[in-house]
């Protein structure tokens, strides 16, 4: 197998929105409002049918992987995380409900302190999630309801591979089975790959 070591992450985001956003920043209303124009029966929209559950179990899994990534020395400065996946992610381009859907922005690993950015695989509520419900036939103890540091991630994907490609995931095909980078500081446009 190819060795499969990222150098980047990277931001999808709503076409004609602006980048590096979260909705559990805005007030209740505002970002219900949103979820209510997003939802629809697609794998982006379907978790937004129920705005209020999911803000409420967004900043759950949110406050978890802040307290973890703090315990393993992170230095988050921002209370919500801005969103990426590590390296790029083709489930996410595949599964946008047109191509004219999301836009991206790659952002070099080595412009982040190590203390920037966490990671979970795969998205952190689906691992949160997963982690509560260790019946599942989808858990996977070595990953899920766990937080990452990067020198940890790399570790992993260097021998493991692409986890879209290579790891066996047992996710269904509905759930994205990326690895999420969850950065906890302002993104300046300095940062952002040309």
């Amino acid at each position: 197998m190819a060795k499969y070591q990222p150098t980047f992450i990277t931001h999808y985001y709503r076409r004609g929105s602006p980048p590096f956003r979260s909705l559990s920043s805005l007030p209740d209303d505002e970002a219900v409002e949103i979820m209510c124009r997003l939802a629809d029966d697609t794998p982006f929209g379907e978790r937004f049918k129920d705005p209020l559950g999911y803000l409420a179990n967004r900043r759950r899994s949110e406050a978890w992987v802040r307290e973890a990534f703090i315990k393993k020395g992170g230095k988050p400065r921002l209370v919500y995380p801005v969103y990426c996946v590590l390296g790029e992610s083709q489930w996410l381009v595949k599964n946008s409900p047109d191509k004219s859907f999301h836009q991206e922005i790659r952002i070099d690993l080595a412009a982040f302190n190590p203390g920037d950015v966490s990671f979970t695989y795969p998205d952190s509520m689906i691992s949160y999630w997963l982690d509560h419900d260790r019946s599942s036939e989808f858990y996977m103890p070595e990953f899920h309801g766990k937080v990452f540091t990067r020198q940890e991630i790399l570790a992993i994907v260097d021998h493991m591979g692409n986890p879209e490609s290579d790891w066996g995931s047992k996710l269904p095909p509905r759930l994205a089975p990326y690895i999420e980078a969850q950065v906890w500081t302002d993104i300046p446009a300095s940062r952002v790959e040309s």
